[in-house]
């Protein structure tokens, strides 16, 4: 190593448990230090050959310890989210006072110079704790992946991703390698080339070893140190071609144009002999492909936030292919593998980041400083934007950012991205002879329905020769190559909504009050027989010997924004077993298979409602593009919109003729059981039923529209983005609706006991020939009522308080919950016999917020007042503060509400005479969008925007404000249109 000191130093080197790929790049550092004459103490769980084969040396330790665990994986692919937050709590948690007396201990005994963490979080704090400097040497640091577990898992394990970016704190800089994630734990960072293994072996020598002739196709199979196991077949392979095989266990059988390496056969080697690498996006695999530039063909994973940045880096170096899980798993390679050799990679950069590292971290223990580029507070609060928050990014104040960072930077941060509130130019959108004609409906002039049909001209155009020059998108490729753009497009458009009041409570029969918002999802379908349809490639590969058959592929315009694919397509007869519908629960499964595709459900999953629902069948092939500027988990129901836009524009091509209530509830269907988000009906009701300012009132028992309630002019709702993601799917929302069907279990079987109670008293008095008075049997009734109470909100709040409120327990677990009552009779959630559940609060806050929700549409109808709006707005906040009582608050969504609090009792603002009034968390809780109620004035909407700026000051994130409405998808209808004739746009 260039410039090492005499001076040999100690450096105890700890490594993650999560799979090799951390201890294939551990070892290139490693090297280097040895090499340059220093002791290396190696602490690890993984197996001793995976360093031993590139170092053999007296200076190497080994020490077998696990301190963390990483992700916990099912497979090669997909990861268990709460099985990895409890198994890093078993790990790393519980024993924490126990790990660090004994890592302090033993660093101590070896006396360690320096502690280096690729990228374990307690040895940091025992680093610290024992006095020696630590540095971390890493791409992605685990508050990062797991902050993304926690939206799965649920808010309660979030104080393990506090305790690991504390950790992690402790440390002096990150040496951050290409490909990084935000990593705003660390006070600095380094930048160093790629960390490289080297080469042991020719290409020529490999291939003589395995006997593999120069002129054959190599494809390596490798899915790192995860086993993937799946079943290998030769017809996998395009013909001629041969296919090495890592990871393979002894009893494997492969077919006989595979080759199944040893176990300690060193990739590198193999990767550099091959033609085109099949695997996971992981470190390792993409920094050895784009050195050795071998093009990967890789398959999404869930849930590892690591991948979209190392996705775009391989893919701006022109060295990376999709594939579909489904395609890895059923064998249809071919197309993939013969666009890969196509590629020609083309990285240029360094891989010497193993020496790199080596030197600095040798100056490091010496006592020699190394400083970055001196702007770490401006990239902490940059990558802490990216990690918390949506990035607010400003054109032209990013410095030396790669541009893949900037790529993938982009994707995670729009993962909640917003529509640009600027007016369209609604003056060129508007000339229909430009883009296209309407055979049928009216685009009612609005902008973002304008700019869609522009939007689809656009890509239309892109096809042209002259415009092959133009930077596309792959949804946008995607969707230009599916269409037959001389036929007929139909296009539909369904807004989201703002909870205004109501909530939660739609489940168990409460009046809602909900407003469309102004963001909404457009769809644009075509339907074309299976001979006529375009197919992409590897769905061409797909279709039978025998001759077409009907497939489905849709393109969700934006999807990689959430690390989602951005095409889905299936044959339609996958939704047919035996001549009838699959059932809800194979949709399930077959959607939940691929995460990376499982957005899908929600479009496919229309089809299949239809097909069920109303014995609909689909002979014709189906091109499907969703655009939606509804952002997702601000609780504004983006999930609604996508299902009420997708369903009408398939009952539009189809000529089905389905009344908006039946539509709301068959897409309801589509989110309960294929999707399965356990969510009430009031979503897709607003979304399909609703009118622009006006207020849907629905009881929701399960969908009785009340009617429209006019908006006084007096009076303006807005909603404000906390920044903090939202779930109908997370586990929160689902234990605070399980809690609420316990209770109403508990309430009834309690009425039943005291009915029988009564009936015995009443017979009682028969015999002895006394006459039961009025009260006895007006009980009885009561008692009957209550006995067999079908919703939570058909029992009054006073009789709650007076005979229930006091008999239901504060918690309940699932296993003493089962015992007694054998089921919550919901069909849309389990009971988890093994977890604790909230009862008292759940079920009281529906029978409150009902009557909470009558009130607050009476008073709509008051005289205008200050005192009005002031009941409207306490109306809203005891809604806010019995959500937080059930479970459901966040920290963004109280602080905003204590914004407006503040605001509203002001000095200033109560000398004016109020402008804003009160405000609530909307929809499903645990974070999303924030409902406020004001005057109708300029001045709400300044001290809208001093919220916004207090509220940026303290967290660093520019809340969105949702403002205004539109028409609901049946007000709006659908369009059919066709485009004219190719054009530059």
């Amino acid at each position: 190593m260039v410039g090492s000191e005499k001076k040999s130093l100690v450096f105890a080197y700890y490594v993650t448990g999560h799979g090799f790929g951390h201890a294939t790049r551990v070892i290139e550092v490693v090297r280097n230090l040895i090499q340059a004459g220093h002791e290396v103490h190696v602490v690890t769980g993984a197996p001793d050959y995976v360093y031993t084969i590139e170092t053999q040396s007296p200076r190497l330790f080994i020490r077998k310890v696990l301190l963390d665990c990483g992700a916990v994986q099912a497979d090669a692919l997909t990861v268990d989210p709460l099985a990895s937050l409890e198994k890093y709590n078993q790990t790393a948690v519980l024993p924490r006072d126990s790990i660090l007396a004994t890592e302090v201990e033993w660093l101590k005994s070896v006396k360690a110079d320096l502690v280096i963490s690729d990228v374990v979080p307690v040895a940091c704090r025992a680093a610290a704790d024992a006095g020696i400097r630590a540095v971390c040497c890493t791409n992605f640091s685990w508050d990062f992946i797991y902050a993304d577990y926690v939206m799965s898992a649920g808010y309660h394990n979030r104080s393990i991703i506090w305790q690991i970016a504390e950790d992690y704190s402790h440390c002096e800089f990150v040496i951050r390698l290409p490909g990084y994630c935000p990593m705003p734990a660390f006070r600095d960072a380094i930048d160093v080339p790629l960390v490289v293994r080297r080469l042991h072996k020719t290409r020529e020598k490999v291939r003589e070893e395995l006997g593999i002739l120069d002129s054959q196709k190599v494809l390596i199979y490798n899915f790192g140190g995860q086993p993937a196991g799946w079943k290998l077949k030769k017809e996998y392979l395009p013909e001629g071609w041969i296919c090495l095989v890592c990871g393979a266990s002894e009893d494997q059988e492969i077919p006989s144009n595979f080759i199944k390496l040893p176990k300690d056969f060193y990739t590198p080697d193999a990767i550099a002999a091959s033609d085109v690498l099949l695997g996971k996006i992981e470190y390792g695999t993409t920094s050895e492909a784009l050195a050795y530039k071998v093009p990967l063909v890789f398959v999404r994973r869930d849930h590892f936030n690591e991948e979209p940045f190392l996705r775009n880096m391989i893919e701006h170096y022109q060295a990376g292919v999709e594939m579909i899980r489904r395609d890895l798993l059923n064998g249809c390679w071919a197309p993939y593998i013969e666009r890969a050799i196509t590629l020609k990679p083309c990285y240029d950069g360094g891989v010497n980041g193993g020496e790199v590292a080596a030197r600095i971290l040798q100056d490091t223990a010496t006592g020699k400083h190394h400083t970055s580029h001196g702007l770490s507070g401006a990239r902490r609060l940059r990558d802490a934007i990216v990690l918390g928050y949506q990035l607010q990014r400003i054109t032209g104040k990013d410095i030396a950012i790669p541009e893949w960072y900037s790529l993938a930077q982009n994707e995670l941060s729009s993962r909640t991205q917003l529509p640009n509130k600027e007016v369209l130019d609604n003056s060129s959108l508007t000339r229909q002879s430009d883009y296209f004609t309407i055979l049928h409906g009216d685009h009612q002039g609005l902008p973002d329905t304008l700019g869609f049909l522009k939007s689809l001209a656009e890509m239309e155009s892109s096809g042209c020769p002259q415009n092959n020059n133009k930077l596309q998108t792959r949804d946008h490729l995607a969707a230009s190559a599916m269409f037959n753009w001389e036929e007929e497009f139909f296009v539909s458009r369904a807004p989201g909504r703002l909870d205004v009041i109501g909530g939660i409570a739609d489940y168990s029969g409460s009046l809602v009050l909900q407003m469309p918002t102004r963001e909404s999802c457009h769809v644009a379908i075509q339907r074309n027989h299976p001979s006529k349809h375009k197919l992409w490639k590897h769905a061409q590969a797909r279709q039978p010997k025998e001759g077409p058959t009907a497939v489905l592929q849709i393109v969700s315009l934006g999807s990689e924004l959430g690390n989602r694919g951005p095409t889905f397509d299936m044959n339609l007869s996958d939704f047919v077993e035996d001549g009838q519908p699959i059932t809800y629960e194979k949709a399930y499964n077959y959607f939940t298979r691929d995460p990376a595709q499982k957005w899908a459900a929600y479009v496919a999953g229309t089809i299949l409602v239809l097909m069920t629902e109303l014995g609909i069948r689909f002979e014709d092939s189906i091109s499907i593009l969703v655009s939606s500027r509804v952002p997702e988990g601000k609780g504004v129901s983006s999930s609604a919109a996508i299902e009420v836009a997708s369903m009408t524009a398939v009952a539009a091509a189809h000529g089905l003729n389905i009344d908006p209530r039946h539509l709301a509830l068959l897409c309801q269907k589509v989110e309960n059981h294929i999707v399965g988000a356990p969510c009430g009906v009031m979503d897709q009701m607003a979304s399909a039923c609703g009118e622009a300012n006006k207020l849907l009132a629905m009881v929701c028992q399960p969908a009785e529209v009340l009617g429209l309630v006019d908006i006084p002019p007096t009076i303006r709702f807005w909603g404000i983005d906390s920044g903090i993601r939202h779930s109908v799917g997370g586990s929160d929302y689902k234990s605070v609706r399980v809690g609420a069907f316990m209770g109403k279990k508990i309430i009834k079987s309690s009425a039943s006991v005291e009915l029988c109670s009564s009936l015995s008293n009443i017979s009682t008095q028969q015999i002895n020939r006394s006459i039961p008075d009025d009260a006895d049997e007006d009980g009885k009734n009561l008692l009957e009522t209550e006995a067999s109470l079908d919703y939570l909100c058909n029992l009054s709040a006073h009789r709650y308080e007076a005979s229930y409120a006091t008999r239901l327990p504060e918690s309940l677990s699932g296993q003493e919950f089962v015992e007694k009552y054998l089921d919550h009779d919901d069909s849309v959630t389990t009971i988890d016999k093994e977890r604790n559940y909230a009862v008292r609060a759940p079920t009281r806050h529906p029978i409150y917020e009902n009557f909470r929700v009558k009130a607050f549409k009476a008073l709509l109808s008051a005289t205008p007042s200050n005192y009005q709006l002031s009941a409207l707005g306490e109306l809203m906040y005891q809604c806010h503060f019995s959500y937080s009582a059930c479970g459901l608050a966040s920290n963004g969504t109280d602080r905003l509400v204590n914004l407006v609090q503040e605001m509203q009792h002001s000095k200033s603002s109560e000398s004016e005479g109020g402008t804003l009034f009160g405000a609530k968390i909307t929809g499903g809780g645990s974070g999303g969008t924030v409902c406020v109620i004001g005057r109708n004035c300029l001045r709400s909407n300044e001290q809208l925007v001093e919220i916004q700026q207090r509220y940026k000051a303290a967290t660093g994130f520019s809340p969105y404000v949702f403002e205004g409405s539109s028409p609901g998808a049946a007000k709006f209808g659908y369009l059919q249109i066709r485009l004219l004739k190719s054009r530059q746009i």
